[in-house]
């Protein structure tokens, strides 16, 4: 699945107008855990769970409030989604035990996983799709939807490609849905939802700083959605050295925050001033914070917080 890391977060470029939506599915099967489900699925929507399976329940559970809004508008949603995720259980439990007889395995913990989706940027209606299957963490064939074939990259895939690719009218099936029938539902959602999911909120911009030799730390927290552009500056121009970027990731509450790092060792106090932080969400204007040692929240003494790092010769070097 290594190969799907980065494909289900859009990076923006800087000026942000357009977002990219996504509808996904996450089904896993697996053996030896005792304390977990052996079928687990998860539903999400723009990276935000809203329904949710599995083979100890088995019924599909709301995770958002808006979801009633769909069964009240369609009555037999419920039921419908619930079968079809029992039926994944079953080809998902019968894929896992090719999986296992091809790599030659009968005991301990393994896990098979698929994962697809579809992706519709709200700007130029463009869409596309995806559909993936992995083994034990590792990637096992997944489908390409422009030659409509199945790619195996292991040859413990091939017997399932050569089997998959000869059945023209089940990949036929998944183009219509990638590119049409999920796209179709991932709109749906977005409107049910919109008071979640399409909403903006601003985030709380930080300057971090853990040692006098540690690396300034761009903090930004509390925001929505997760689609956000962060960047250190120089006179006005992009650092693409000197900085190291974080991952976004989710907060308790819903929201997200992400950081990235910039390295003062080789920069002299005098040009601090030249350096800001900056963060890009759609819907908000653009957040400056510039580099100033009286922003900075520190662990030590405020005293020594007034000698960062290359301020005199008496400074600490990372």
């Amino acid at each position: 699945m290594k190969a799907l890391t980065g494909l289900l977060l859009l990076v923006f470029g800087h000026g942000v107008s357009s977002v990219l939506h996504s509808l996904q599915y996450f089904y896993t099967a697996s053996s030896g855990l005792s304390t977990f489900p052996e079928f687990v699925a998860v539903g999400m929507v723009d990276g935000v769970q809203f329904e949710y399976y599995d083979s100890n329940i088995p019924r599909t559970v709301f995770k958002q409030d808006w979801m009633e809004k769909v069964t009240r508008e369609d009555p037999d949603y419920l039921v419908r989604t619930t079968e079809r995720f029992r039926v994944a259980q079953q080809s998902s439990k019968a894929n896992f035990g090719i999986a296992k007889e091809r790599f030659n395995q009968t005991r301990g913990i393994h896990v098979y996983q698929e994962m697809f989706g579809c992706e519709w940027d709200d700007e130029d209606d463009t869409t596309g799709g995806y559909e993936q299957h992995g083994y034990d963490g590792e990637d096992f064939i997944s489908l390409d939807l422009k030659t409509l074939t199945w790619v195996a990259p292991v040859l413990q895939a091939v017997p399932t490609k050569q089997r998959w690719d000869q059945d023209r009218t089940d990949v036929q099936k998944k183009k219509n849905y990638y590119t049409k029938e999920c796209v179709d539902w991932l709109k749906k959602y977005l409107a049910y939802g919109k008071s979640t999911l399409l909403r903006t909120e601003r985030p709380r911009v930080s300057l971090l700083q853990r040692s006098p030799s540690s690396p300034v730390v761009c903090h930004a927290t509390g925001f929505f959605p997760d689609r956000v552009v962060m960047f250190w500056t120089r006179d006005g121009q992009e650092l693409h050295e000197q900085v190291d970027p974080g991952e976004v990731l989710p907060n308790h509450d819903g929201t997200f925050q992400v950081s990235v790092d910039l390295d003062l060792t080789a920069v002299p106090q005098e040009d601090w001033g030249k350096y800001e932080c900056v963060v890009q969400l759609k819907g908000i204007e653009d957040i400056s914070t510039r580099l100033d040692p009286a922003l900075i929240r520190t662990n030590w003494d405020s005293d020594k917080r007034q000698k960062p790092v290359g301020s005199d010769t008496s400074s600490q070097n990372a």
